[in-house]
């Protein structure tokens, strides 16, 4: 009998030894807190109703910002196509997210949108479906966005803030709406997340 049970204590253990690594790193790598800080696993609509999944970006450094064409910041478009142009090729990319609800600045469907960003700023960077960002209806990715431990919890304030995100998909940090995107503050960070591996 006593040999029995030691026999199930060391396979108990050889199993727990064996095993152990594997779920310890799983954990690490899908935890409540890494994952609260992580956008990988979210999945967001284009301006062409195709479902893009942002894991896909991973490799590049990314500045997220929710945009719109009738305010008083919308000449910030010019600013955020101007870092597109200087830090593209070295693996920066813009996810612009179109957003009706600060006093209904972005009224266009996707096709308006689009055409009012081509021919008044010459956008080239990729713009997305309309979404929510505040409310019952905010997105998965803004509620992600607006709910972690980086950049802590609250709700967006207005049209252009934005959003830094590292090359493995984690929200490294927040700039409100006044920061040009042009703005030391955010140049410098980019340049810093794209020199790392």
């Amino acid at each position: 009998m006593k040999f029995e049970k030691i026999k199930m204590i060391l396979i108990a253990l050889v199993l727990s030894l064996q095993f152990g690594g594997i779920s310890s790193t799983v954990s690490q790598n899908i935890g409540d807190d890494d994952l609260k800080d992580n956008i990988n696993d979210i999945t967001v609509m284009d301006m062409g109703n195709n479902s893009i999944q942002l894991s896909d970006y991973n490799d590049k450094v990314l500045l997220i910002v929710n945009v719109a064409s009738e305010c008083g910041y919308t000449p910030q478009y010019k600013g955020l196509e101007e870092i597109y142009q200087s830090y593209n090729s070295l693996g920066f990319e813009i996810l612009a997210f179109p957003c009706n609800d600060f006093g209904a600045q972005e009224p266009g469907t996707n096709d308006e949108i689009k055409a009012f960003c081509s021919s008044k700023f010459n956008v080239t960077f990729k713009l997305f479906d309309k979404i929510k960002v505040l409310g019952d209806e905010k997105s998965p990715l803004y509620e992600r966005l607006t709910n972690n431990s980086v950049t802590d919890s609250s709700d967006i304030n207005w049209n252009f803030e934005k959003f830094i995100i590292s090359k493995d998909g984690i929200i490294t940090a927040r700039f409100l709406t006044k920061v040009e995107p042009t703005d030391e503050a955010i140049t410098k960070l980019i340049e810093q997340e794209l020199e790392k591996e």
